[in-house]
């Protein structure tokens, strides 16, 4: 676990790192996402101020009653009123008559005059009669003669119930409180910034923890990759996403050990089926070349020899065309079998084979113990030559004149069991496995007295796996053998 951990850490810093890609990007997201809040946090703040800093000084001008507004415009208008009769902090002041004209008024410290604004809008405020809170559009934001930003609003007076008299225009310099809102700005992003500080050490250690468990599988991966095809990747690991993806590597591994283990089998069994072959085939043709050259001695002028060599050979071609023959047959069934599946009675098939099966009995014991109406699909043919290798099989090794065979069938598992059983001498344990293999011999002497290669069985066992059914052998030494063939219906 360490191990992997340390070999996480040195290749987490990589820049094809998964974990430093995952890492960089998340904060890159979160400082985009950061810079946008920042804007619009400053843009919705800023609305905010200016209106209730206009609402602040709409208050401020309403709290002064008409008898002073009225004192201070006839001092605007060119009469001597001394010094200001009142002071409003930050605010300078104009008075503005009901035909627009624009007058400055004094107010305390502020030599700022408010800006001067179209007379059309003036008009227009005039005709409106602007209620006592100001909305958003009632309030400006321009720049003055000396290029300041001020902000700006209209405010009637009246000097009776509906009674304008005009307006008054108070305005503020907005540099103070933009220097606020800057000032929050920078705090913000500040915070923001150490945020992201504070998350890269952070966010380090959990996503590097987070992908141990990817980790591990490339540690598998590498393990695999040297040729242990044993090795499974981890599941179980809290990740859905690595556990389904260590489910199907483990599953594609175990296809790949299978299908290798597999190809190892085919390669042993193609050498062994190429030794055996070679050695079958090397066995007639030997004996011919034998009996050939005996005759190129002389033998031919002899008539005994000669005909005695003559038979000799012609036995000898017999069972190398035998040999040819069934070394085809098994070809063909290995790459495609092509049956001729059909419905039909397979008791019947039993039934007419009695009077064959009985000649190659001979002296030994026949019992038919065949159930009616077996119906199933079979290749007539191909089943024939199954029953005739099963039966040659236990004639062989039963005695010509105490053997004792019997050949039952009848309904088994939602199918139709044949089974071919005998009173010889039994297979042995250790031959019992091998028993279709292909030119396995359990008792070589006698298989090659009757004439046989050892490929009875591994053609039986492929016809009836071409018919999607089973064959097996029940047997013990000195009980006899029985050989089961199971077919579906």
């Amino acid at each position: 676990m360490k191990q992997i951990e340390k070999t996480g850490f040195k290749s987490f810093f990589s820049p094809r790192s998964i974990g430093m890609q995952l890492l960089s990007r998340s904060l890159l997201i979160l400082a985009l996402l950061l810079v946008l809040i920042g804007f619009f946090q400053y843009i919705v703040l800023q609305q905010f101020t200016y209106r209730n800093k206009a609402i602040s000084m709409q208050s401020q001008i309403m709290s002064i009653s008409f008898d002073v507004w009225e004192k201070i415009l006839v001092g605007s208008r060119g009469k001597d009123m001394g010094p200001p009769l009142f002071f409003i902090p930050e605010l300078s002041l104009a008075f503005i008559d009901l035909e627009g004209n624009y007058y400055p008024l004094p107010n305390g410290r502020h030599n700022i005059s408010p800006p001067k604004l179209d007379q059309k809008v003036y008009l227009s405020a005039l005709q409106r009669k602007l209620g006592p809170k100001p909305k958003k559009h009632h309030y400006w934001v321009i720049n003055d003669k000396d290029n300041k930003q001020q902000l700006v609003i209209l405010q009637p007076i009246f000097s009776g119930p509906g009674q304008v008299v005009g307006l008054i225009e108070s305005s503020t310099l907005t540099s103070p409180m933009n220097k606020i809102l800057f000032r929050q700005l920078l705090i913000f992003f500040f915070l923001s910034l150490l945020a992201m500080v504070v998350g890269l050490f952070a966010f380090f250690p959990i996503i590097r923890k987070t992908l141990i468990p990817l980790f591990k599988m490339v540690k598998t991966a590498e393990q695999i990759d040297a040729g242990n095809l044993a090795r499974r990747f981890p599941v179980g690991q809290g990740q859905l996403e690595i556990d389904t993806l260590a489910q199907s590597f483990n599953g594609m591994l175990k296809r790949l050990e299978t299908s290798f283990e597999a190809e190892v089998r085919t390669k042993e069994q193609m050498r062994r089926f190429i030794a055996d072959a070679s050695h079958e085939l090397r066995t007639p043709l030997t004996s011919i070349r034998g009996f050939l050259e005996v005759l190129l001695r002389g033998a031919a002028n002899q008539p005994d020899q000669l005909d005695k060599a003559l038979k000799s050979m012609h036995g000898e071609s017999e069972r190398l065309n035998k040999l040819v023959n069934d070394l085809i047959l098994l070809a063909k069934l290995d790459r495609t079998p092509q049956l001729q599946l059909q419905e039909g009675m397979l008791d019947e098939v039993i039934c007419d084979m009695e009077p064959q099966l009985r000649i190659l009995a001979g002296n030994r014991k026949l019992n038919l113990q065949i159930e009616p109406n077996m119906k199933c699909y079979y290749d007539t043919d191909k089943m024939k030559q199954v029953i005739l290798n099963l039966f040659q099989n236990a004639v062989q090794h039963t005695d010509p004149e105490k053997g004792n065979l019997q050949i039952s069938l009848a309904k088994k598992d939602k199918g139709i069991e044949l089974a071919v059983k005998d009173n010889g001498p039994g297979i042995s344990a250790v031959h019992l496995q091998h028993i279709f293999d292909r030119f396995y011999r359990s008792d070589s002497s006698r298989t090659r007295k009757y004439g046989g290669s050892g490929l009875g069985l591994s053609i039986s066992k492929s016809i009836v796996d071409a018919h999607a059914g089973t064959i097996n052998v029940v047997s013990k030494e000195g009980e006899g053998a029985t050989f089961y063939v199971w077919l579906p219906v």
